[in-house]
């Protein structure tokens, strides 16, 4: 990447962020990527909570590898005690990452040097009373989230939701039990931070709902009911028609609330009864995918008219959409990725890519886009007009986490490992 692009990134980022968390102004970017104003902003280099800083999969432009090997482009590679599918999150010097160990039934949270990979410390966040969970999900599902201040991690544990807030040295601040949980299949929502809150999904077969806890006290400051059928979306904020929109999928309707005081603006009907990604949005449309029992794909708008714009019947269930430009990028669990116009819904391309399905979430770096599937292979293409395959990356352990981004660098877990991987070589500036 030549200097005078570097400059040019550095001064966008710079617009984003001063380098530290602050309260914002509606932030200056593309309708494609736009946050939520208001909203706590990503220190420059950083990627603190699930989807990125901007909650939608979506890296800064940045010189990163498009294809690395064992021997190549692995700047290090350390063994991560229990399993989990939680993503982690990089911010300051280093890295949150929640596990579970399903022999000693304990749940944690690591803490690792971001330079080298060394563990900085482990604090173990609950002991025992594991629930029932599937067989392709994890005790350690829900990616965490840091304001700055603490790093915040969900737990289903003891018939509930539990939050709990630790400082950068791993010190517990605060504890508390969102509301009870009826488990089926287990536990995948992560925590979403909006102003002074972090909101937690708790859709279950038992009492379903949404909370919102003081990120100091953990005190629940609103809780709203929910139909009773389980559901796993992370609940993500859109600036939408003027306003902030907590959006969340589940029981057969799209729904978006008021995040600070949890009313619901409108909802709408689809995609499915049982949903399990993070919605997207693009210049005034909302796009909902789920997958069991029903098999959609829809865009609606977001005025409060709940009106669907398109809709498509294919299973899109667990990986979340992601959105290039005036590309709608949709990764199928069984291994089909579909683009389509936003606006119109039209398919511009459709391509089978690896041998077994996705349960990660795509992140692109421009129109270059990141999936693991569930063996461990990183697959790289680029999402333009037409799929362009660049490379296929197989790495040790199967890959359930989401790729993180950021700095320079891509983080990724497996079911084993934590990978760096960057440039062994960066390309020299002109």
């Amino acid at each position: 990447m030549c200097r005078c692009m570097k400059q040019l990134l550095f001064a966008e980022l710079l617009i984003l962020s001063t380098g530290c968390y602050r309260e914002a102004e509606p932030l200056q970017i593309s309708p494609s990527t736009s946050n939520a104003s208001n909203a706590l902003v990503a220190a420059q280099g950083d990627w603190p909570w699930w989807r990125g800083p901007h909650h939608n999969g979506a890296a800064e432009l940045q010189d990163v590898p498009q294809s690395w090997d064992e021997n190549r482009n692995v700047l290090w590679k350390v063994p991560v005690p229990g399993r989990g599918h939680a993503s982690p999150i990089v911010v300051e010097d280093r890295i949150f990452l929640a596990t579970a160990d399903d022999t000693k039934k304990t749940m944690s949270l690591l803490c690792l040097d971001r330079t080298t990979g060394k563990t900085l410390w482990e604090t173990k966040v609950h002991d025992g009373k594991f629930m029932h969970t599937h067989k392709k999900n994890s005790h350690a599902s829900p990616t965490p989230a840091w304001d700055g201040d603490s790093v915040f991690v969900v737990f289903l544990v003891d018939d509930g939701i539990f939050v709990t807030a630790l400082d950068k040295t791993g010190k517990i601040r605060w504890q508390k039990k969102a509301g009870p949980f009826d488990s089926k299949h287990g536990y995948g929502s992560s925590p979403l931070l909006y102003k002074s809150l972090v909101i937690v999904n708790g859709d279950n077969q038992g009492s379903g709902f949404v909370a919102a806890l003081d990120r100091k006290t953990g005190d629940i400051v609103w809780r709203i009911d929910r139909t009773d059928n389980s559901s796993f979306g992370s609940p993500v904020i859109a600036h939408l028609d003027g306003r902030d929109q907590l959006l969340l999928s589940g029981h057969n309707q799209v729904c978006s609330y008021n995040p600070s005081s949890g009313k619901l603006y409108w909802k709408s009907e689809g995609p499915a009864a049982t949903t399990a990604n993070t919605l997207g949005w693009h210049q005034g449309l909302v796009f909902a995918s789920g997958g069991w029992p029903e098999q959609n794909l829809m865009a609606i708008r977001a005025d409060g008219s709940g009106e669907i714009v398109w809709q498509k019947g294919i299973k899109a269930y667990v990986p979340s959409p992601l959105v290039i430009e005036d590309r709608l990028i949709v990764t199928q669990d069984a291994n089909i990725i579909r683009c389509y116009d936003p606006q119109t819904g039209t398919e511009l391309w459709t391509k089978r890519l690896g041998r077994r399905g996705y349960s990660a979430s795509p992140t692109a770096v421009g129109d270059i886009v990141y999936l693991p599937d569930e063996t461990g292979n990183v697959h790289v293409f680029r999402a333009g007009k037409q799929f362009e395959e660049i490379s296929n990356n197989p790495l040790e352990g199967d890959g359930m986490a989401s790729p993180v981004i950021c700095n320079s660098r891509i983080y990724l877990r497996t079911s084993s490992h934590l990978y760096c991987i960057g440039n062994e070589n960066p390309a020299p500036e002109e």
